[in-house]
């Protein structure tokens, strides 16, 4: 196998071996294998809803579940490939289940609109900021 050829089904039947760790760094879940490694010792990946350690081995049709808080992805894997290439090709290696998808979205729209507590950047409060705290918890 020269560098350069891709880990798709070999025409004889055969598919190739791929790693969950190179195959979630050619996927584009992680900028690094490295990162990917850590995801996977770290317990935040599964295959098919097991835990696995970093050289196991992905085929297609698994369910992959990333977790990369505070999102969560499930992920067929339609496709294997140890080379990372534009991203494009990388979202053809799987396909995010329509739940994942869904369930992500809102979860990005609730922490989007989220109140927020404090807002740290202005600093201390102002006198007149106080005033209108006080003024605020005196209604309560």
């Amino acid at each position: 196998m020269s560098r350069g050829e891709d880990n798709r089904a070999r025409p004889d039947g055969q598919e190739k071996r791929v790693r969950v760790d190179q195959w979630l760094w050619a996927a584009r879940f992680y900028k690094t294998r490295a990162l990917a490694a850590e995801a996977v010792d770290g317990g935040r990946i599964e295959i098919n809803g097991e835990r696995v350690k970093r050289s196991r081995i992905v085929r297609v049709g698994d369910e992959v579940r990333v977790r990369m808080p505070p999102f969560e992805h499930v992920v067929g894997v339609e496709a294997l490939s140890a080379r990372r290439g534009p991203a494009t090709e990388a979202r053809l290696l799987y396909k995010e289940t329509d739940a994942s998808r869904d369930a992500r979205e809102k979860l990005g729209w609730q922490l989007k609109n989220a109140s927020v507590i404090a807002d740290y950047e202005r600093g201390r409060p102002s006198k007149k900021d106080r005033r209108d705290i006080n003024r605020f918890r005196n209604r309560e």
